[in-house]
Parts: C-alpha cells; structure tokens; sequence
C-alpha cells in the first residue's frame, strides 16, 4: 500500500516553532481531547507512522512529526543533541497549543520521549519507549552493535550523496528479514529524497554524530514518572530484550511489552495491527 493511502485522512502542515523554525507535522483526530506524538528514529521522518496516524485517530488526536534536521522540517546547521530535541519538542507542543500529551517514541524518539519525560514531566501523559535508545546497554553483543553503528554512522557522513542502494541498505538493517518485502521503492525513494536536500550536506554528519554520544545522554530512568510502557522485540538491533527488561526494572512501575509479530527496529511499520493495538489499550487505560 502506498504511503498516502496509509496517511489518507490526516492533514500534512507545517507548524513555525519559536526557536527552531518550520517544522513538518502529520495529524488526524482532532476532534479527541488526548493526544499521542510519535517521535520517529535517527535520520527517519514523519512517514515512518503512516499505518499508525491514521488508525489510532479513532480514539486519540494524533501527531507525528518531523524533528528539525529531519525529513522537511528546518535545517539549522548547528551541535545536535537530544536535548536539542527535546526542546523542539517542547515548542511544537507549544505551537499546537498542547500542554500535556502522550508520547510514544522509536530509537532517538525514545530517548528524546524520555528525556523529555524527565525535564518536562507535567507535559507528559502516558509514555511509550519503543525499540528506545538513551539506555544502558547491558550485553556484549548490544555494546559490539553500538560500536559497530557508531564506525558505520562515521563512515556514511563521508562516503558522498546517498544513493538508492545504501537508503535499501539502511532500512533493511531496521526490519526484520522476514520483512523486507516491505520495503517498498516509494519508501526507499521518500527517504533518499530528504538525503538529498542540499542541506543535509552540512547537516547530516552533524545529526549522525548523535549516535556517539549514546553514553553521554543516557535516561536518567529513576526519575521518569510518567506511567510507562517498554514497546521491544525480539530482534531490536543494539538495545536487546535484556537491555529492556533492565531498564524497566528502573522505571517505577514501567511495564514490558515483546511484540509476538516478527519485526526488528519498527515494530510500528512492521506490525502496525499488533501495534496500534497494544499502543491504543496501553494509552487509554495503562493496561498492557
């Protein structure tokens, strides 16, 4: 299925935030009072929730959403962090006229969702780390894997323009093998659009640098109060199960959801009905 057919029915906008500028919303249900931000992975864009902005519109007010240095949003050329993000996040709830929403974040969106729990914890509902970095890695397989995407990360912000094969290539790290298939060209060829906007030029090598400082941003679980879910699978790559299951010993009353459908690092995209299920009952009732 096509990725607007997946989006039919949500409204594409773009949003000025106050310091960071333009920035590219996905939204539907507005007619809800709770609503969910989906917060997608390192160098993804808004597109990454399209079976999921959509499908949960019949119970929430849904936003996803560009993060600055991402897919159509603004392109500052300036030290990427987390914390950066954060404070994107924060002023896009600001321009949405959002005081308080759920968060439900992939990768990077889980450790800015996290983050952002802690500093801004009256601004949070109910929150939804999925496949999240920003944690403590636990196995030696999970600290080779992040020293391997770390050298790979390094070595893409050099190589020259993207190309078709190496966008294929990055998004069959992040399914599942069995997968693939999914990975359709429009996906590949959205993405390999946004890599090629003149800006990522310069930007780019500064947003993959975020991957290095994994260590040096760590979430300081303890202090997240927000009632939370850990959304994983089996094959995560980097952040495995029992990196999960450490870090939600450390969430006060977190919770641990395995998906049961085969899926690696987007579990939303790959699973989508096991997925929308799990993160609708989570986000209305905290039941799992």
């Amino acid at each position: 299925m096509s990725l607007w057919l997946d989006l039919l029915g949500a409204t594409i906008r773009t949003v000025d935030t106050k310091t960071w500028g333009a920035t590219r919303v996905a939204e539907a249900g507005l007619e809800h009072p709770e609503t969910v931000i989906f917060l997608h992975g390192i160098g993804g864009h808004l597109e990454a929730y399209a079976k999921n902005v959509v499908a949960l519109a019949d119970r929430f007010h849904t936003v996803a959403y560009d993060y600055i240095g991402h897919g159509l949003s603004a392109k500052p050329v300036i030290d990427y962090s987390p914390l950066v993000l954060v404070q994107h996040l924060a002023e896009l709830m600001d321009a949405l006229g959002l005081e308080r929403a759920h968060l439900c974040g992939e990768s990077l969106g889980g450790w800015t969702s996290g983050l952002f729990a802690v500093h801004h914890p009256g601004r949070v509902g109910r929150l939804i780390l999925n496949t999240a970095a920003g944690l403590p890695i636990v196995t030696e397989q999970g600290r080779r894997d992040i020293a391997e995407l770390i050298a790979l990360s390094a070595k893409a912000a050099t190589q020259g323009p993207p190309t078709y094969a190496s966008i294929l290539a990055r998004m069959q790290w992040l399914f599942h093998p069995d997968n693939h298939a999914m990975i359709s060209e429009e996906l590949v060829d959205t993405r390999l659009r946004f890599y090629s906007q003149a800006a990522m030029r310069d930007v780019a090598p500064r947003v993959l640098a975020m991957i290095a400082m994994h260590d040096d941003y760590l979430i300081p679980l303890e202090d997240i109060r927000a009632e939370t879910l850990f959304l994983w699978t089996e094959d995560n790559p980097v952040h495995d199960v029992a990196t999960a299951r450490a870090g939600a010993a450390r969430v006060p009353g977190a919770r641990l959801y395995v998906m049961q459908a085969a899926s690696a690092h987007w579990p939303q995209y790959e699973a989508p009905q096991e997925f929308n299920d799990v993160v609708g009952r989570f986000l209305a009732s905290g039941a799992v």
